[in-house]
């Protein structure tokens, strides 16, 4: 193998992010190691991973020969010492800068040298995560869009340090799964977060100041914008606490009040309503 060749991916983190990357990866051909150190969530991520590809195999977007290659190609841990020679390794857990940086870590003393880490941040700097390893120079942002199966958009970002041939190398990786391959550069929330985020708070700000009720500033923004999903129902898919986590990193790091995240959507937080994933947000799961 020479060293220009991404054949085996490491996923660490089994969740929507995590267990949605794992079967992009799989199921274009990779070899793919996906590890929790949740036994739960190691688990969950395997099964949906596997409803995955039925899904698209019942929609005929996939053969049942290539699905179950995919799932032979796929194996489950809770070792990340398993990853110890992947050829790119992609952190795929909560948006805490300190817990990925633990994580960084932890990667960089498993893997082999010439391995590759990526971070799925959708906000924190890649220079500041990159600093966590001895190998800054291989350290790169692949920010995945959610849902990762259906959604076609990768942005890429180069830390301070990240050299040329591991952008190639990632860049490559990521038209092979499929998807497209944005450049954009290392600052808070890069581009998409930078402009989704501020609008999905100004939409729970309506909500919070009575200027509509959820359905109503939903259904504005879907017939008035032409948007597949109101910005609430969005905030609901993607996460409450994810929203907020991503907020909070662009007011910490820009100190502008506009990134101020509105109270009611701290509250939900705090209530554990936290969209889709718990059952009830801005709209009932039940």
């Amino acid at each position: 193998m020479s060293q220009a060749e991404i054949t085996t991916i490491g996923v660490v983190g089994a969740g929507t992010m995590g267990h949605g990357i794992a079967q992009v990866a799989a199921q274009s051909g990779y070899r793919v190691r996906l590890v929790d150190t949740s036994s739960e969530a190691l688990a969950r991520g395997v099964e949906k991973i596997a409803a995955g590809l039925d899904k698209l195999v019942a929609k005929e977007k996939l053969s049942a020969e290539a699905a179950e290659r995919a799932r032979e190609g796929l194996s489950a841990s809770g070792d990340i010492a398993t990853l110890a020679d992947v050829d790119l390794a992609v952190e795929a857990v909560v948006e805490k800068l300190e817990v990925k940086r633990a994580v960084l870590g932890e990667l960089d003393r498993a893997c082999g040298e010439e391995a590759i880490l990526a971070t799925n941040t959708s906000s924190i700097s890649i220079t500041r995560l990159a600093a966590a390893t001895r190998r800054p120079e291989k350290v790169i942002g692949m920010h995945f869009m959610n849902p990762v199966p259906l959604m076609q958009l990768v942005e890429i970002i180069r830390g301070l340090a990240t050299d040329q041939e591991t952008f190639e190398r990632v860049e490559a990786a990521t038209r092979a799964m499929g998807k497209t391959p944005v450049e954009v550069y290392d600052s808070p929330g890069f581009v998409s977060n930078r402009v989704l985020m501020p609008m999905i708070n100004e939409a729970v700000f309506c909500l919070y100041e009575g200027v509509g009720e959820a359905e109503a500033i939903d259904e504005v923004m879907r017939l008035g914008m032409n948007h597949p999903m109101g910005p609430l129902a969005l905030a609901d898919l993607i996460g409450l606490d994810g929203c907020h986590d991503i907020l909070e990193v662009l007011y910490t790091e820009f100190r502008d009040p506009k990134y101020r995240a509105c109270p009611l959507l701290t509250k939900m937080v705090d209530a554990g309503r936290l969209g889709r994933k718990t059952g009830r947000g801005f709209y009932d799961y039940g």
